[in-house]
C-alpha cells in the first residue's frame, strides 16, 4: 500500500510539473492595438502553439495605457518588430493603399507585422455566411427568413463603384472630396424592412449612382486611374461581392449588419412566441413556456460581438497563410 501511495504521489508530482510553462519554447510577443484585440489574436494563435512556439498577446505600452496601431508596430521602448516580437493590427485602409503611405508600406512589406486583411476585426465578425447562426443563437429559432449572405453580396456589389473612388482618392491623399465619414454616410442602410429588403438596396443604389456620377463629372481626368485601380483590386483578391470586408468595421457592424439582424431577430422571436401561444394547453403553460423562452434568448448585438465563425472568410484565410509563413521565417 505504501508503494502504491508513493507511486501515486510521484505520478502526481510529475503531472503537476508538466503544468509549468516550458522554457524551451520560443516565446513570441504579439503586440495588439487594444483590449478587444487580445482575445481575437489569442484565438488565432492557439492553433499554432506547440512544443516549439508559444505566443504572448499583449498591449504595446509598458507601465502606461497607451494603445493603437502605431504603438503595436513600435512599442514604448522603441524596439523594432522581428523574430521575437511581432505586431498584430487591423488592416484599416493600409492594405488597400499598397504603399501610398509609410504605414501602408510597413504593413505590406514587413513579415513581422500581421494584419487582418479586412478593415477591422468587426468586419470578420460580420462574415455573411455566419450571420444566420448569430440569429439562431440569439433567438433559438432556426427558421429561414432572409438569405443574409445574398443580401450582403448585393449590398457589397452596390457599394463597390463608390468604394473604388474612395480608395483612389485616399491614395492621392485627398480626404476632402470623399472623406471616410461621407463615404460611410452614403453606404449605410437608412432603412430595412424584412418584407421588402430590396427597397433598402434600391435606396442605396440611388445614392451610390448619384455620388459616383458627380465624381466622374468633376474628376474626368481620374477615370483611367479608376479603371486601373479596379483591375489592381481584383488582382489583390478584393471582389465586388466582398466589399463589406474593406469598409470601416464599426460602420458595417452598426449601420448595415445590425440594421438587418435586428428586424430578422424580432421576426423570429415573434414567430416563436406565437407558436408557444398557439400550442399551449392552458394559460399557465403558455406563461411558463414564454418566460422560459425569453430567459433563454441573448441580445443579438452581444452574439454578433462574440461571433467567431469567420474562419472560412477569405481575409482570415490570408491571415492564416501569413502566420504560417512567419513561423517558417522564425524557424
Amino acid at each position: 500500500m505504501k508503494r502504491l501511495t508513493g507511486y501515486l504521489n510521484s505520478a502526481f508530482i510529475e503531472a503537476a510539473n508538466k503544468l509549468r510553462p516550458k522554457k524551451a519554447k520560443h516565446r513570441i510577443i504579439a503586440y495588439v492595438e487594444s483590449y478587444d484585440d487580445i482575445s481575437f489574436w489569442r484565438s488565432i494563435f492557439n492553433k499554432y502553439e506547440n512544443d516549439k512556439y508559444r505566443f504572448e498577446v499583449m498591449l504595446p505600452a509598458r507601465g502606461k495605457l497607451t494603445k493603437g496601431k502605431k504603438q503595436a508596430m513600435m512599442n514604448m521602448l522603441g524596439e523594432a518588430v522581428g523574430r521575437n516580437m511581432i505586431a498584430c493590427v487591423d488592416a484599416d485602409y493600409d492594405f488597400l493603399m499598397q504603399g501610398a503611405t509609410s504605414t501602408s508600406r510597413q504593413i505590406i512589406t514587413n513579415p513581422y507585422i500581421l494584419h487582418t486583411y479586412a478593415y477591422a476585426i468587426e468586419n470578420l465578425k460580420c462574415y455573411a455566411e455566419s450571420l444566420k447562426e448569430v440569429c439562431v443563437q440569439s433567438t433559438l429559432n432556426d427558421t429561414d427568413v432572409l438569405d443574409i449572405p445574398a443580401f450582403m453580396k448585393l449590398y457589397s456589389q452596390t457599394c463597390y463603384p463608390l468604394f473604388v473612388w474612395n480608395i483612389l482618392l485616399y491614395r492621392k491623399h485627398d480626404l476632402k472630396t470623399m472623406s471616410m465619414q461621407r463615404f460611410c454616410e452614403i453606404v449605410r442602410l437608412t432603412s430595412f424592412n424584412i418584407e421588402n429588403p430590396a427597397y433598402s438596396l434600391k435606396q442605396l443604389e440611388t445614392r451610390v449612382k448619384h455620388n459616383t456620377g458627380l465624381l466622374q463629372k468633376n474628376h474626368p481626368h481620374l477615370i483611367a486611374e479608376y479603371e486601373a485601380l479596379e483591375k489592381e483590386l481584383a488582382s489583390l483578391g478584393i471582389l465586388p461581392e466582398e466589399c463589406y470586408f474593406y469598409i470601416q468595421g464599426h460602420h458595417i457592424m452598426d449601420s448595415v449588419v445590425m440594421r438587418v439582424l435586428g428586424p430578422v431577430c424580432r421576426f423570429l422571436r415573434g414567430k416563436r412566441e406565437r407558436e408557444i401561444e398557439k400550442y399551449a394547453y392552458h394559460r399557465q403553460q403558455y406563461s411558463n413556456e414564454l418566460s422560459a423562452y425569453r430567459h433563454s434568448q441573448c441580445d443579438v448585438a452581444l452574439m454578433l460581438n462574440k461571433n467567431t465563425a469567420y474562419t472560412e472568410a477569405p481575409p482570415y484565410k490570408r491571415l492564416q497563410a501569413d502566420i504560417e509563413n512567419l513561423l517558417k521565417l522564425i524557424g
